[in-house]
């Protein structure tokens, strides 16, 4: 009789423990999300009024993104972004349309792959070996179409992307300048901040060591940890990335099961009903001419672009409803998503029963 007194109040104090870890746990995330909300607020406040497609292009989780890339560092964060509004304006990514950049896919050597990674992130196929043309600045503008077009494809749930690079048939003769991939590198850390989440160098022959050599100093700390180099005789290196992919997905070309060949009409065809999901996203489809010489916009039926807030992009004029991303971040996620909490903040976290301030109010 004693014994089971015994186990029964062992059991409620662990209830207890339990009840009291999550509480503490929700009260941290808490703070967590408010500190991301004041930064985001921030941020916004420093770039001043926008209008247009950079109002457009601001959303929180883009914001957000910027803050993640820069350590939460609102001044850098600023100075980061105000640099990428000043590269697009001129640049203008989301006006390229697939018939200027057709040629430099003729030989599939970067395309948007049909399938996802276990995550849901889009995935881009990049096949140096595949090197058709000798434009640099024509190549560099292929690529941002395909990233943009990449991003355009990203399901609800997912701000990232994944790449996929086959070395089969790469040489240093079609390999790029130095200053070409430095110009790569960074246009996707400084202007596509967290949108790569992993890169997969598949089998890259050793003479690419001697370009690797030079190549990754260019890249950030961050990035550099996203590049992960595959060996199909190194299994530590081929169950890595086949925790990112189904192998019934993933290309032969890449150990995986899946026989794909790229088609460049029909591709073709894809990218051109893209691009009219594109011009309506941007609000310039009043100005989309004719796309390209397999298919005109007139012959495609637009798909239907939601732009209503998503997941992704919660509005900063309701903070509590940042609150309902809490749940699924609760355990793994939020220590990438929010930026290390005070000591004093910690304290406050430590105490469960203590009433927060409402942010409508403040």
């Amino acid at each position: 009789m004693f014994s089971r007194w015994s186990n029964s109040h062992h059991n409620k104090e662990n209830d207890s423990l339990q009840q009291e870890s999550k509480i503490v746990l929700t009260s941290w995330l808490i703070v967590a999300v408010m500190r991301k909300y004041n930064q985001i607020k921030e941020v916004r406040a420093a770039i001043g009024p926008l209008s247009g497609r950079s109002l457009k292009y601001c959303t929180d989780a883009c914001l957000r993104r910027y803050l993640e890339a820069r350590n939460w560092n609102a001044d850098k964060s600023k100075k980061m972004l105000e640099e990428t509004l000043k590269w697009r304006s001129a640049y203008k990514p989301e006006e390229i349309r697939w018939h200027e950049v057709a040629v430099e896919g003729e030989t599939g050597k970067v395309y948007r792959a049909s399938f996802h990674d276990r995550h849901g992130r889009t995935v881009l196929i990049l096949r140096p070996g595949k090197q058709n043309t000798t434009s640099l600045d024509n190549q560099l503008r292929h690529l941002v179409y395909l990233i943009e077009n990449a991003i355009l494809n990203l399901p609800e749930t997912q701000e990232q992307m994944a790449w996929l690079i086959d070395f089969t048939g790469w040489t240093l003769s079609t390999s790029v300048p130095i200053k070409s991939a430095r110009d790569t590198i960074n246009l996707l850390q400084n202007h596509y901040p967290e949108r790569l989440a992993i890169a997969f160098l598949y089998n890259p022959p050793r003479i690419f060591e001697a370009f690797w050599k030079i190549v990754k100093y260019f890249m950030d700390a961050k990035t550099f940890q996203k590049v992960k180099f595959v060996y199909p005789k190194n299994t530590e290196s081929v169950e890595l990335m086949r925790s990112y992919f189904d192998e019934e997905n993933l290309p032969t070309e890449f150990g995986g099961k899946a026989v794909l060949e790229y088609n460049h009409e029909e591709f073709s065809k894809q990218m051109n009903q893209d691009d009219i999901k594109s011009a309506n996203l941007w609000g310039f489809d009043d100005k989309l001419q004719c796309i390209g010489n397999w298919h005109s916009g007139s012959d495609v039926a637009p798909e239907p672009v939601c732009l209503a807030p998503s997941a992704r992009a919660t509005p900063a004029s309701d903070a509590w409803g940042l609150f309902s991303v809490i749940p699924p971040m609760m355990y793994g996620t939020c220590h990438r998503l929010y930026p290390p909490i005070s000591s004093k903040e910690k304290h406050a976290c430590e105490m469960p029963t203590r009433k927060l301030p409402n942010p409508n109010l403040t």
